[in-house]
């Protein structure tokens, strides 16, 4: 039975998750806040810790800082209704495994538990570069569950942009970060993807560099490529036949949602542009 430690401060919450996972066939303790938490885990060994941030005593994220000196770290967990970039950038230096944004559904948060648990051991770190609210810049491994991973952080910092439009750019960052993790990383975990994230007032940009030689696009078919944005689905074929992932949207649809998108002459880095509404 995998072991699961709750630190929560608040005492409803930490009662209704103790039973939520315990219904699901995890043995659960809970903590207070983070100095019992942390007592705890020098205690016994856990497999996960699922942690609010703002406690008493010890914070969630001094908590997870604590946990560098175990030999053996469980995976954590992150829950939190602050998803301000600081707080989401801070996480994931001290190598959170998830973010869980309150309030939590019980039934997605077990489904999420049950990943987290079931993954192949972590890869190389992800390497915070760069914190800031405007400017983000992470080395991320050229490892697909990584790559999902960080794309739900990075979901989290277009929380304020109206939701048709976060979906559509985490559609295109998706496919831009999958391809340079398969193409130029080969899915080599110790080959990493460099990608920077620049939010001005009116504008998103990502900027992604992955560590290969990169690619030509005129590989594609030209009848794939003159297809139009709103039938992408259409060079999937053509893709499967070249070697390129075909799930996904693919390119087109990444052309389609981009206001500009624009490659180096060895494309192997990509620049994609959303204007904003002023």
């Amino acid at each position: 039975m995998k072991t699961i430690l709750v630190a929560e401060d608040d005492r409803t919450t930490r009662l209704l998750l103790r039973g939520v996972l315990r219904s699901a066939g995890f043995s659960v303790s809970t903590a207070a806040n983070g100095a019992l938490a942390l007592k705890q885990l020098r205690e016994k060994e856990f497999d996960l810790l699922l942690t609010d941030i703002w406690m008493p005593r010890l914070n969630g994220l001094e908590l997870l800082s604590s946990l560098r000196e175990m030999a053996r770290r469980p995976r954590v967990l992150v829950m939190t209704s602050d998803n301000t970039p600081e707080t989401l950038l801070r996480a994931v230096r001290e190598q959170a495994y998830h973010y869980v944004t309150k309030p939590i559904d019980p039934k997605a948060l077990v489904e999420l538990v049950r990943d987290s648990l079931a993954a192949k051991p972590t890869s190389p770190p992800i390497e915070v570069l760069s914190a800031r609210p405007n400017w983000v810049e992470l080395l991320v491994p050229c490892d697909l569950e990584v790559a999902n991973r960080i794309t739900g952080f990075m979901d989290q910092l277009r929380a304020d942009l109206p939701d048709d439009i976060r979906e559509r750019i985490g559609i295109a960052f998706r496919e831009l970060l999958t391809n340079a993790v398969e193409w130029g990383g080969k899915l080599d975990p110790n080959q990493k993807v460099r990608i920077s994230y620049l939010r001005a007032r009116r504008m998103v940009l990502y900027r992604i560099a992955d560590p290969g030689t990169g690619f030509r696009f005129e590989g594609l078919k030209r009848a794939a490529l003159e297809n139009a944005p709103d039938r992408p689905w259409e060079h999937i074929e053509t893709r499967e036949q070249m070697g390129v992932r075909p799930g996904g949207f693919g390119l087109l649809t990444v052309k389609a949602i981009a206001d500009e998108l624009l490659y180096n002459e060895a494309q192997n880095e990509v620049v994609f542009v959303k204007y904003l509404d002023p």
